[in-house]
């Protein structure tokens, strides 16, 4: 048996009931097998034995008071995963679907992901069971403040950076950031996705969205081609959706899709993101209002938004969104490239089926790193007291991209699985974090 199938093994033995978390170190680790095979020192020093196993995993309650008077408890999470080469950092997800599971699997695939990004952080994910929708503002800032009163022991500016997620915008980051100065009285980067007025970076809110349409661009570029009137499909209308789409417009593409979690809007003249900003940031509201302010679109509820012919697939709602079916679509459609927003879009059958049909696809780990990139140069700003223009930020992402595109690219092809850029995006982001923990000693 292979180290990697016999730590994959051993690790499901260790997690029972934990599905995506098994589902992430079933698509990760038997692709690392050809690099390890050229290191047997990895395997003696029980390099994946460590990588599989977090440095730290935190469950706790979270009380808070709701507008009626009633006492509610959420649970709670951080799971922090490797610090190998920096300070844990990764976002925070509040949603009735997150689990140690679900918490496992974000925290693994960030410790890639972070590792891609060339920049000094570590792995790290957490969350709770909480459900932002229909709470007010002083129910949101009641559940958070009771969150950051156990969380602010394990975080900092050098120890571990949380961000947001799903569920986790702007307005729940200030919440959370203004309780953690409140407790630790120090004004540092403990946080980022912050706002500008307190140390926030331009370019954040839009990165992950950005980053990952100039994945797309790489991609189209390895086709010889571009995103200029590429017919584009996008799930999800949330911070990552809005801002892919903003910058797939920018770059000529015509998005005719978006959806949400109970259906997905059709307009084949092209979606009106202004439209969808209205709605989806400014009210909060669901998707199918878009209808109201545009007459000829179409809304279809609880229907497979890739049943829509497109030459471009970016899912960017939640894990496992694009299965086997959904793959079908894209494939019989003529859908060139599919890259994912969202961490763990497709499941691993899907993307098989993608790559044997001759579609590029590109991992969440690699094409959404865009987020987690500028949150880095977030840390950076703040260190420095300084802060850069939207355009150095947006510069310095397109590269972090298009290098993050290149290194997976290099690893895939390195190992014998040329254009593979799931397996690539492994291998470049698994060596940095393994030559670290090497060198470091066994701890």
């Amino acid at each position: 048996m292979s180290y990697t199938a016999r730590v994959l093994e051993q690790a499901k033995r260790k997690n029972p009931n934990e599905p995506e978390f098994h589902q992430t170190l079933t698509e990760i680790l038997p692709t690392l097998q050809p690099y390890l095979d050229e290191h047997p020192e990895y395997e003696s020093a029980g390099i994946l034995e460590r990588l599989v196993e977090p440095e730290r995993q935190l469950m706790f309650r979270v009380p808070w008071i709701d507008d009626a008077g009633r006492v509610q408890v959420n649970r709670g999470y951080r799971v922090q995963f490797n610090s190998a080469i920096g300070p844990y950092k990764g976002g925070l997800r509040f949603h009735p679907s997150v689990n140690l599971s679900i918490v496992k699997f974000l925290g693994f695939e960030q410790i890639f992901k972070n590792s891609l990004t060339g920049l000094p952080i570590g792995g790290a994910k957490g969350g709770a069971d909480f459900d932002p929708k229909g709470k007010s503002d002083r129910e949101i800032m009641a559940f958070c403040q009771s969150f950051i009163c156990e969380m602010f022991r394990h975080i900092g500016a050098d120890m571990d950076i949380p961000a947001g997620d799903i569920g986790v915008g702007g307005r729940e980051v200030g919440y959370l950031y203004g309780q953690y100065k409140r407790l630790t009285g120090l004004y540092e980067g403990a946080f980022t996705g912050k706002g500008l007025a307190y140390g926030g970076s331009l370019a954040r809110t839009e990165a992950t969205g950005y980053g990952l349409v100039y994945m797309a661009e790489n991609m189209l570029g390895a086709l010889g081609t571009n995103l200029n009137n590429k017919t584009t499909v996008i799930s999800g209308s949330g911070n990552v959706a809005i801002f892919a789409a903003e910058k797939a417009a920018q770059f000529g593409a015509k998005v005719v899709a978006m959806s949400d979690s109970n259906g997905y809007i059709h307009d084949s003249e092209g979606i009106d993101l202004e439209v969808v900003k209205e709605i989806k940031l400014k009210r909060r509201g669901r998707i199918r209002e878009y209808l109201e302010y545009r007459k000829k679109a179409q809304y279809h509820e609880n229907e497979i938004i890739w049943s829509i012919p497109c030459e471009i697939a970016l899912p960017c709602a939640t894990q496992n969104e694009l299965l086997e079916d959904g793959a079908r679509l894209l494939i019989k459609n003529g859908c060139e490239i599919v890259a994912e927003g969202s961490n763990m879009s497709a499941s691993l059958s899907a993307v098989r089926l993608l790559q044997e049909n001759g579609v590029s696809f590109a991992p969440g780990k690699a094409a959404n790193a865009g987020g987690v990139a500028v949150s880095a140069l977030e840390m950076a700003q703040n260190s420095a007291r300084i802060a850069w223009s939207f355009e150095e930020a947006d510069h310095k992402l397109r590269k972090i991209m298009h290098d993050i595109y290149a290194s997976s690219c290099a690893a895939a092809e390195r190992y014998g699985m040329k254009g593979d850029l799931a397996a690539g995006a492994n291998i470049a982001g698994f060596r940095r974090v393994a030559k670290a923990m090497l060198e470091q000693g066994a701890v």
